[in-house]
Protein backbone atom coordinates (compact mmCIF):
# COMPACT_ATOMS: atom_id res chain seq x y z
CA UNK A 1 0.00 0.00 0.00
CA UNK A 2 1.30 3.40 -0.95
CA UNK A 3 0.02 6.87 -0.07
CA UNK A 4 -0.18 9.41 -2.89
CA UNK A 5 -0.84 13.10 -2.27
CA UNK A 6 -1.87 15.73 -4.78
CA UNK A 7 -2.66 19.42 -4.82
CA UNK A 8 -5.99 19.75 -6.61
CA UNK A 9 -8.72 22.20 -7.52
CA UNK A 10 -11.41 20.02 -5.91
CA UNK A 11 -12.73 22.74 -3.63
CA UNK A 12 -16.29 21.95 -2.55
CA UNK A 13 -18.75 19.20 -1.81
CA UNK A 14 -20.15 19.42 -5.34
CA UNK A 15 -16.68 18.85 -6.76
CA UNK A 16 -16.16 15.89 -4.44
CA UNK A 17 -19.49 14.44 -5.63
CA UNK A 18 -18.36 14.83 -9.22
CA UNK A 19 -15.07 12.95 -8.76
CA UNK A 20 -16.41 10.28 -6.38
CA UNK A 21 -17.70 7.76 -8.97
CA UNK A 22 -14.51 8.05 -11.00
CA UNK A 23 -12.08 7.67 -8.10
CA UNK A 24 -14.16 4.86 -6.61
CA UNK A 25 -14.01 2.98 -9.91
CA UNK A 26 -10.29 3.60 -10.49
CA UNK A 27 -8.43 0.33 -10.34
CA UNK A 28 -5.77 0.28 -7.63
CA UNK A 29 -7.37 3.00 -5.47
CA UNK A 30 -8.19 1.50 -2.08
CA UNK A 31 -9.47 4.70 -0.46
CA UNK A 32 -9.23 8.44 -0.89
CA UNK A 33 -10.18 11.74 0.67
CA UNK A 34 -9.91 15.43 -0.14
CA UNK A 35 -9.13 18.06 2.47
CA UNK A 36 -11.22 20.91 1.08
CA UNK A 37 -10.35 23.10 4.07
CA UNK A 38 -6.67 23.02 3.11
CA UNK A 39 -5.71 25.89 0.74
CA UNK A 40 -4.06 23.35 -1.58
CA UNK A 41 -7.14 21.03 -1.52
CA UNK A 42 -4.99 18.01 -0.80
CA UNK A 43 -6.21 14.72 -2.24
CA UNK A 44 -4.82 11.73 -0.37
CA UNK A 45 -5.05 8.32 -2.02
CA UNK A 46 -4.26 4.95 -0.52
CA UNK A 47 -3.01 3.16 -3.59
CA UNK A 48 -2.79 -0.55 -4.15
CA UNK A 49 -1.38 -0.25 -7.65
CA UNK A 50 -2.74 3.07 -8.94
CA UNK A 51 0.00 5.45 -10.06
CA UNK A 52 0.25 9.24 -9.91
CA UNK A 53 -0.39 9.25 -13.65
CA UNK A 54 -3.57 7.14 -13.26
CA UNK A 55 -4.96 9.60 -10.74
CA UNK A 56 -4.05 12.67 -12.80
CA UNK A 57 -5.66 11.12 -15.89
CA UNK A 58 -8.94 10.20 -14.17
CA UNK A 59 -9.26 13.68 -12.64
CA UNK A 60 -8.53 15.36 -15.97
CA UNK A 61 -11.40 13.37 -17.52
CA UNK A 62 -13.84 15.10 -15.16
CA UNK A 63 -12.22 18.53 -15.42
CA UNK A 64 -9.95 18.70 -12.39
CA UNK A 65 -6.23 19.21 -11.98
CA UNK A 66 -3.89 17.24 -9.74
CA UNK A 67 -0.25 18.00 -9.02
CA UNK A 68 1.74 15.45 -7.04
CA UNK A 69 3.00 16.67 -3.65
CA UNK A 70 6.55 15.66 -2.81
Amino acid sequence: MKTLEFKTNINCGGCVSKVTPFLNKQEGVESWEVDTSNPDKILTIESDGATEEDVKTVLQKVGFKAEPVD
